[in-house]
């Protein structure tokens, strides 16, 4: 069973009972991205995002990375990657987390550079996109 806890959300509100995982997104989201050169190339580690990684495993979070790199038809090469990005992680001061590309109905929230949030049921964004020109 799990204890509940509450956690700060940015919006000052509290959320209870999370005892899911938090999906962060590699490239762009924790560490710089330009265009991809490889799938052994990483960037530099974003360290606000290692930080607030880092603050919620202190509080007892689960934290995943959510990433495209581990997509391949190639299960040998996805596994090579995960296996890469968990050496980078932890070069970087990070523990070695579960690396996936794969959400599911226990992932609480998902930091990412390209995901553009919307309102539940609506369909209605809650802010815009910032790979378009143009608002939604």
């Amino acid at each position: 069973m799990h204890s509940s806890l509450k956690f700060l959300t940015n919006n000052g509100k509290f959320i209870s009972n999370m005892s899911g995982w938090i999906g962060v997104d590699f490239d762009g989201t924790l560490a710089y991205y330009t265009k991809f050169q490889g799938d052994f190339i990483f960037g530099e580690v974003i360290e606000p995002m290692k930080q607030r990684i880092l603050d919620w495993i202190s509080k007892g979070r689960k934290v995943k990375i959510f990433t495209a790199r581990v997509s391949t038809e190639d299960q040998r090469v996805n596994q090579a990657v995960a296996l890469a990005l968990q050496n980078w992680l932890e070069a970087n001061g990070l523990p070695r987390l579960e690396i996936t590309n794969i959400k599911d109905h226990h992932m609480d929230e998902l930091w990412d550079d390209r995901a553009v949030q919307v309102v539940k049921n609506t369909g209605q964004p809650v802010g815009y996109s910032t790979r378009t020109d143009s608002l939604i």
